[in-house]
């Protein structure tokens, strides 16, 4: 039978072939008027009278509703199980063809329960291979599809994944706008925070934290804790404190950010939520780079530790491509650039030509360092310009004004002042002051 009949036709149909009159499927809960109505197209069932009919029928409420055989939709819902594991397991490009599988079936219009998840997928698995404009792309037209009203846990969900995807490609000002409209219409339906509003909550704070919005972070990061507290789960709270620990960093306050880490890394340790974990305990190791150089060492091992962690849980290639940059970092601490350079490369090579420019410009500026390290002056200078500029591109002005300055002082030592001095100029226009 075409999948592309109507309910009501379906209904007919299959009640001619069953040889029942409208008024014997009718008896004794509907009206054969009724019945009529459904068959002509003039009333749509709801869920409860659709299960009604197709159990009188000897069919599923899936097949009435939508036409699809139950192996059909059996079939695509394996598929749709397939690509999330995949998804999962870190097998990005499995997971995206099992999505995009689904997605070309024919039968997938008339099943719109599963459209959504599908789409959701197909976006996630996007995102995950570093294609973020085709990811944006399709979280955008997703937020047609759901309210917060009708569902805040999955509205939440997909705008903490359209803020993360605006602020790995470097624009801020949709980041923001996205995360504070999702959070204004999640707020204004919900009588109490969730742990899904506060995770979008602490995702929008990101955002303001690489744009260099400090205040507005740090009122935002205040009011998460409060919030987070009051939810009470220790993935919330430990969300709070960790970007909490973030924003004492960016102010230059790093051993606040540390105990704030510390403190978030002990309540995810209540949890089973492996990766996060792994990436906690890689800030933490970072943070103690910032707040403890005399333990470096010590600041190695944990980033060491959460990178073999990464890899069990087979997270994405973000954390892996973090990790080896905050490995690099330790290893110019510990003096040994030759080593951060290697690493610093290999961290590029993971990236290939994904869009994630904040991370790249990041990874940059650790070669950067490598080369300074090494003594290798000219190819530092070139790699921190590339870096600066794509930052200044990006409006994250605080890390320009910072590149930039860098950069300035690094050409110092090559003796080429005019290319110094327009150096500074772009550090002091990004910090605001030219």
């Amino acid at each position: 039978m075409d999948s592309q009949e109507s309910l009501g036709q379906r209904l007919r149909d299959l009640r001619l072939r069953r040889g029942v009159s409208q008024a014997q499927l009718a008896f004794p809960e509907l009206s054969d008027s009724y019945v009529s109505l459904i068959e002509s197209g003039k009333r749509l069932p709801a869920p409860n009278v659709i299960e009604l009919l197709a159990r009188k029928l000897g069919c599923s409420a899936s097949y009435l509703a939508s036409g699809v055989s139950d192996e059909t939709v059996t079939e695509l819902r394996m598929t749709l199980k397939y690509g999330e594991i995949s998804l999962e397991n870190g097998e990005v490009e499995e997971a995206r063809a099992s999505f995009a599988k689904i997605l070309n079936h024919p039968s997938l219009s008339a099943i719109p329960d599963m459209l959504y998840e599908v789409r959701w997928g197909f976006a996630r698995a996007l995102e995950a291979s570093g294609d973020l404009e085709n990811a944006v792309a399709e979280l955008e037209n997703l937020v047609g599809m759901i309210s917060p009203e009708e569902d805040p846990d999955r509205w939440a969900w997909l705008h903490i994944a359209l803020c993360r995807c605006y602020r790995e490609r470097g624009d801020f000002g949709a980041g923001v706008r996205t995360g504070e409209e999702g959070l204004r219409r999640l707020t204004g339906v919900q009588a109490r925070w969730t742990e899904s509003t506060v995770m979008l909550g602490v995702t929008l704070l990101g955002v303001f934290l690489e744009r260099g919005d400090l205040v507005y972070a740090h009122q935002l990061a205040n009011r998460l804790i409060v919030r987070a507290e009051d939810v009470g789960s220790a993935r919330a709270r430990a969300a709070a404190y960790w970007n909490a620990g973030m924003l004492a960093e960016y102010r230059g306050h790093p051993d606040e950010g540390l105990r704030l880490g510390e403190r978030a890394l002990a309540l995810l340790g209540e949890t089973d939520d492996t990766r996060n974990l792994a990436r906690l305990r890689m800030e933490c190791g970072r943070l103690t780079l910032r707040a403890r150089p005399d333990q470096a060492e010590r600041a190695r091992d944990l980033i060491q530790q959460a990178r073999q962690e990464l890899a069990d849980c087979a997270a994405s290639e973000i954390d892996h491509v973090r990790s080896v940059m905050e490995l690099a970092k330790a290893e110019i601490a510990l003096d040994r650039p030759a080593e951060a350079v290697r690493l610093a490369k290999e961290a590029m090579d993971l990236l290939g030509h994904s869009q994630r420019f904040v991370l790249a410009a990041d990874v940059l500026i650790v070669l950067a360092n490598g080369y300074v390290g090494l003594d290798q002056i000219d190819a530092a200078v070139e790699v921190l310009q590339h870096a600066a500029e794509a930052l200044e591109g990006m409006q994250s002005q605080r890390q320009a004004a910072q590149t930039w300055f860098d950069l300035a002082e690094l050409l110092g030592r090559t003796g080429d002042e005019k290319q110094r001095a327009q150096a500074y100029r772009h550090a002091c226009a990004c910090a605001g002051l030219g």
